[in-house]
C-alpha cells in the first residue's frame, strides 16, 4: 500500500515537473516572439518603404525650446524638417481650455506630445528623442562641435554671470557656445528671429550627427551618447536609425516652420495655425511628395513675383506670405498694371512645367501661361507687363476669382 502511495506522488510529482516545464516553455516563446517583434521596431519601416517621422525635443526645466519634427525617406536619401512653436495655441482637451501646444509636454510621458504634434502636421510620428540643453551641450562636445554662422558679434552673461562671446563668422562651437548660439535672447530679436536661429542651430547639429555616425558605433561613445536622450527607440533601433540618417543627403534638407497668427487667450500671446491648421497639413503632403517622388527641379527654391490685380487691399502682401509657408521665394509683391483682372494667371518662365503645374495646384489654378524663360510677357488682350525685368521664375497676377486662398470657379 505505501509502495503505491509512493508511485501516485512520484507519478504527481513528474506531472507537475512535466507541467511546469510545458508553461515555461510555453512562456519563454511568447516572451521571445513579443520580444522578437519588439527588438527592432524600425526595420519595419525599412521593410515598407515608409517616411521615417523622428520628432526631436529640447528641453529646458521641463519646458521646450524647440521641437522639430524629421521626415526622412531612406529610398531617395531625402528628408525635410518641420519646426513646430510651442506657442501655437489648441484646445487642449484634457484640461478643456485653448492653451499653448507645450502645456502638454511631459518628458515622461512624451507620446500624448508627439501625437499632438502628429496631428498638427498630419503624419503619425513614430520615434521621439528628448534631450535637455545640459545634455545638448555633452552631445555637441561628442560630435567634436557643430558650424554655425553668427552675422554679428555677440556677447551677454549667461545665468552663471559667465562672458559668453560668440565672434561673427562661420565657426564651429563646442557644447557650451552652441548651446549658447540656441538658447541666448539677444536685444531687438523678435519670435521669427529666435526661431530662425534655432532652426540653423538644429539643421547643423542633424548634419554633424551624420556625418560623425562612424564615431558614434564605437561602443563606449555609443552608450554615452544614448545617455544623453529620452527615447522610445531601444538601442538597437538608435542605431539603426542613425545608420539611415548618415546615408541622407545632407545639402538639400528642408526646414519649414508652422505659422500662425496671434491671438491673446487669457492674458497671453498664443498662435493658431493658419486656415484652422489646414494650411500646414498642406504643406506637408507637398513637402512628402517633393521627398518621395521627386521630380525635375524639385531642388531648386522657385523664385515669385505676386501681383494684384484686384482691388483687395493687401492681398499680394497675404498671398506672399502664403507661398513663403510653401517655401517660395518672394521677391516683389505690389499691384498689377490695372485693377481689373477676372482671371488668376500663373506665368512660368522656369522652364520647369511639372513645377510650375505644383506651384498652381498650391492655390487650385489652371490658368498658366508658360513662356521661355525670361522671356518678356504679353498677356492675350493685356498690356506689356515687362516681367522680365525681375527675372522671377514664376509671375503670380492675383485676379477676382481668388478668396485668399485658393482660385474658385475656374
Amino acid at each position: 500500500m505505501q509502495m503505491q502511495r509512493k508511485t501516485a506522488f512520484v507519478g504527481r510529482d513528474a506531472s507537475s515537473v512535466l507541467l511546469i516545464a510545458i508553461v515555461v516553455l510555453l512562456a519563454g516563446g511568447i516572451f521571445f516572439a513579443v520580444y522578437s517583434l519588439r527588438v527592432d521596431p524600425f526595420k519595419e519601416f525599412l521593410a515598407e518603404d515608409r517616411v521615417i517621422n523622428v520628432m526631436y525635443v529640447i528641453e529646458e526645466d521641463g519646458v521646450p525650446l524647440g521641437t522639430f519634427v524629421v521626415m526622412y525617406y531612406p529610398a531617395t536619401r531625402r528628408a525635410a524638417v518641420f519646426d513646430v512653436p510651442g506657442d501655437l495655441g489648441m484646445l487642449i482637451r484634457r484640461i478643456n481650455r485653448v492653451d499653448r501646444i507645450d502645456t502638454v509636454f511631459d518628458r515622461e510621458q512624451v507620446s500624448a506630445f508627439a501625437g499632438l504634434v502628429g496631428s498638427i502636421l498630419g503624419v503619425e510620428i513614430s520615434f521621439t528623442i528628448v534631450m535637455s540643453t545640459e545634455n545638448l551641450g555633452r552631445a555637441v562636445d561628442i560630435l567634436e562641435g557643430v558650424e554655425l554662422f553668427v552675422p554679428s558679434r555677440v556677447h551677454f552673461r549667461d545665468e552663471n554671470d559667465r562672458l559668453v562671446l560668440l565672434p561673427s563668422g562661420i565657426h564651429r562651437f563646442g557644447g557650451d557656445k552652441a548651446v549658447a548660439f540656441m538658447t541666448h535672447r539677444a536685444p531687438g530679436e523678435d519670435r521669427d528671429m529666435i526661431a530662425h536661429r534655432r532652426q540653423r542651430f538644429f539643421l547643423s547639429f542633424l548634419q554633424r550627427q551624420a556625418e560623425m555616425n562612424g564615431k558614434l558605433q564605437i561602443p563606449e561613445v555609443a552608450r554615452m551618447y544614448r545617455s544623453f536622450m529620452k527615447t522610445n527607440l531601444n538601442e538597437r533601433s538608435r542605431v539603426r536609425l542613425f545608420d539611415e540618417f548618415a546615408n541622407m543627403d545632407r545639402d538639400r534638407i528642408t526646414m519649414q516652420s508652422v505659422g500662425g497668427t496671434p491671438r491673446v487667450v487669457s492674458g497671453q500671446t498664443l498662435f493658431s495655425p493658419l486656415h484652422e491648421g489646414h494650411l500646414i497639413r498642406d504643406i506637408v503632403r507637398r513637402t512628402l511628395a517633393s521627398i518621395t517622388r521627386p521630380a525635375e527641379g524639385a531642388d531648386r527654391r522657385f523664385t515669385v513675383e505676386v501681383l494684384n490685380g484686384t482691388t483687395v487691399t493687401g492681398l499680394a502682401g497675404r498671398t506672399a506670405d502664403l507661398l513663403e509657408e510653401f517655401g517660395y521665394d518672394v521677391i516683389a509683391r505690389g499691384n498689377a498694371e490695372h485693377s481689373g483682372f477676372e482671371r488668376t494667371v500663373l506665368i512660368d518662365r522656369s522652364g520647369y512645367e511639372i513645377m510650375a503645374r505644383n506651384f498652381a495646384n498650391i492655390i487650385r489654378l489652371s490658368n498658366i501661361v508658360f513662356e521661355a524663360p525670361y522671356r518678356d510677357i504679353f498677356l492675350p488682350d493685356e498690356p506689356d507687363l515687362q516681367h522680365s525685368e525681375l527675372r522671377s521664375d514664376f509671375t503670380l497676377i492675383i485676379g477676382r476669382d481668388f478668396n485668399g486662398r485658393y482660385v474658385v470657379g475656374n
